[in-house]
């Protein structure tokens, strides 16, 4: 969060920036506007209710940078940088916070450096793809803007009955979303046109007492191209006309040949107006041109302009990779694990080939025994399986796998975020319901 970067000049500022404080904070709304309108150079509520005016100028009024670096080979490795100014009702952690902007299409990769900017530390290959990024992300705030609907976490109420079985016919490009208010999960969907088999999709619907429409907005993934559905559960009661108006009133989206963006041929790092630090002039600067060394906990692998990852120094060897890799194995084959806790360890598991791809040399591991060792199924008769088919078990065997990574490798950000996965795995398994004899 980027308070401290935040000086409110309007009474609107300070209710604006107040509301985030108390949602980011916990505390009473007044506490909050006086914390906020201290940040304006008030005394308190009270006196910037005196000092300041309601309202800025249109020239106040909120807006968000998006700025995405790029590098062509093909064209002799012309560099450059493309920045968007987005006009906002509001501003825009008021429209979604920052944690659930990573759901967001077209936000993945960017991370919030000021209060009015977000940049990408990855380097794209091409000028117009820097663009499409940024079209897309603004076509997502867009949507956002216009029907109040924001990222869903609860991926099982995207589909009927809560069980992936039940997906929509076709569906392609999807993500969930809910509308705060009455907390209702409404799928988007956004196939290729023509592709869905609009008779496939009515009986789905029927069967399962949903609402699917294809709305006439050309949609945030692929407009023009893509159709963009959206579908809830038909038995709430909920306005889903109302909803679907909304989407086909949004103006034309954003798309790469309508660029009204600033494009410069360099890669000077972009400062944004509400930078005002040395502290935030470094936090701007795009990470995927800093070339990534050794530090004294970890290493640097698979840099390409900005997508560099680390993993720790140490290694596992190939006994402990095949044993962490039966466990893991053993955890996503239970079916007393929730499906938070198989997202989480399948995250792990595709870390921990990456770091074995690593650290085990030439000839040690060869063809399909290499992919054996994590995404190979167990064996009926391995007894970790058992061991797996109750909570209990399932417990005992993260509590292990964690043991094993801490003893192999070395306290580093790579390996605590590893551990949090687990660590929050076993608190999911710990909070299940027990199932109904």
């Amino acid at each position: 969060m980027l308070i401290g970067d935040v000086r409110p000049t309007t009474l609107d500022g300070v209710k604006s920036l107040a509301a985030q404080l108390r949602r980011e904070q916990g505390i009473k709304h007044s506490n909050a506007l006086d914390i906020a309108a201290r940040a304006a150079n008030c005394t308190n509520f009270r006196n910037a209710r005196k000092v300041l005016p309601a309202r800025g100028s249109a020239l106040e009024r909120p807006y968000v940078l998006l700025t995405i670096y790029w590098c062509d080979k093909d064209k002799h490795y012309q560099v450059g940088r493309e920045t968007l100014r987005i006009e906002l009702a509001q501003p825009i952690l008021q429209t979604c916070s920052k944690f659930l902007l990573k759901e967001v299409r077209g936000f993945e990769r960017l991370r919030m450096v000021a209060a009015d900017h977000f940049v990408s530390d990855t380097i794209v290959h091409t000028q117009d793809y820097a663009r499409d990024r940024i079209s897309t992300a603004e076509r997502s705030l867009r949507f956002m803007e216009r029907t109040g609907l924001r990222p869903s976490r609860d991926y099982r109420k995207g589909y009927p009955g809560g069980s992936a079985g039940n997906k929509m016919p076709n569906a392609d490009h999807s993500s969930d979303w809910i509308e705060v208010d009455s907390g209702q999960v409404i799928v988007v969907d956004e196939p290729y046109s023509g592709v869905p088999d609009e008779d496939k999709r009515a009986a789905w619907a029927m069967r399962h007492n949903w609402r699917v429409a294809r709305t006439s907005w050309p949609g945030m993934y692929f407009p023009y191209n893509c159709d963009l559905y959206v579908a809830t559960d038909g038995a709430t009661g909920y306005d889903f006309d109302a909803l679907v108006a909304k989407i086909n009133a949004m103006p034309a989206p954003l798309v790469v040949e309508d660029w009204a963006g600033e494009s410069v041929p360099s890669w000077e790092t972009f400062v944004s107006p509400m930078a005002k630090t040395p502290q935030d002039t470094r936090r701007a600067r795009c990470r995927g041109m800093i070339y990534p060394i050794d530090s004294a906990t970890t290493v640097p692998y698979s840099y390409n302009m900005g997508s560099s990852r680390r993993r720790p120094k140490g290694e596992l060897g190939v006994e402990g990779h095949i044993e962490v890799g039966r466990m893991i194995k053993a955890v996503l084959s239970s079916r007393e694990r929730p499906f938070s806790v198989y997202r989480r360890m399948n995250s792990v598991r595709s870390t921990l080939e990456d770091w074995m791809n690593k650290e085990i040399g030439r000839g040690q591991l060869e063809g399909p025994e290499f992919f054996d060792v994590y995404y190979h199924e167990l064996e009926d008769e391995d007894p970790l399986l058992s061991r797996a088919a109750s909570r209990v078990g399932l417990i005992a065997i993260l509590g292990i796998l964690k043991q094993k990574l801490q003893a192999a490798y070395p306290d580093c950000a790579p390996l605590r975020s590893l551990l949090n996965s687990i660590d929050m795995s076993v608190k999911m398994i710990d909070r299940m319901k027990p199932a109904r004899a």
